[in-house]
């Protein structure tokens, strides 16, 4: 990779995508819409962008995760389970991405966000307040959460929204938990991925450390507009980044 490619100014760009995409993330998921695209600008590789990704993504899931146990939004002794199968997914998947043609899943992308999108946008009263769960713990823990670990392992954008979704369909959260909740589990496999990445020798360290900080700025700022904002600040969010990973994926394939 040319050492120019990391001048000044694209490294300056590199820093504010990480900003809105850290503030994204934390409020909806889908950030690596923004990030990832702007990583490849650079010309590194895809494998190089989902890696570089990570760093850069671990540091703005952190930062979001902290914020909303700060505020008291998450119960760590209620999800450890989770934590860890999200965990075990995650690196089982970004092991899996180094041995595999990155397209397998990418099929399947588009139909899952444009159904997490849609039951957003027709269902406007979905999260407003805790139901009852359609799915055990046991199920959750040991076959949701380490499902969506790995594809946050193995590809990434979206994930957030997968374990929000779940949190809400599937656990009966309201929105503001299932989001919160959702945080922790996406920098559990953001950070798990992200060891397999670095030992994998996969992660760009200049274009990561300096997303870093940006990341970190967005997540605080994106998860204090989720405790301030509520489900009526979460739920737009949710359907405009669906409905821009949909254009992007068919912008990609040449639909549009």
């Amino acid at each position: 990779m040319p050492a120019d490619l990391f001048s000044d100014p694209l490294l300056i760009f590199l820093f504010f995508i990480a900003i809105v995409g850290g503030f994204v993330d934390a409020v909806a998921g889908g950030g690596g819409l923004l990030t990832i695209p702007a990583l490849l600008l650079t010309q590194m590789s895809p494998i190089q962008a989902i890696a570089t990704n990570k760093l850069q993504g671990s540091f703005g899931t952190l930062s979001a995760s902290l914020t909303m146990l700060k505020n008291k939004q998450v119960k760590l002794g209620e999800i450890w389970p989770s934590i860890i199968a999200s965990l075990i997914g995650a690196m089982i998947g970004a092991i899996a991405i180094q041995l595999s043609p990155a397209n397998v899943l990418e099929f399947l992308i588009p139909i899952v966000i444009a159904l997490i999108g849609l039951y957003f946008l027709l269902a406007p009263k979905a999260g407003e307040m805790q139901t009852r769960p359609r799915v055990s713990v046991k199920s959750w823990r040991c076959i949701y959460v380490p499902f969506i670990g790995f594809y946050d392992g193995y590809l990434g954008p979206g994930a957030g929204m997968f374990y929000t979704l779940g949190g809400v369909a599937l656990r009966g959260r309201n929105l503001i938990a299932a989001t919160a909740n959702a945080k922790v589990l996406n920098f559990t496999s953001n950070f798990a991925s992200l060891v397999i990445f670095v030992f994998g020798g996969k992660v760009v360290l200049l274009a990561g450390l300096t997303m870093i900080i940006g990341q970190i700025i967005g997540g605080y700022l994106g998860a204090i507009s989720v405790i301030k904002g509520g489900s009526r600040f979460i739920r737009p969010m949710i359907i405009t980044m669906c409905f821009l990973m949909l254009i992007k994926y068919a912008f990609d394939k040449g639909l549009i």
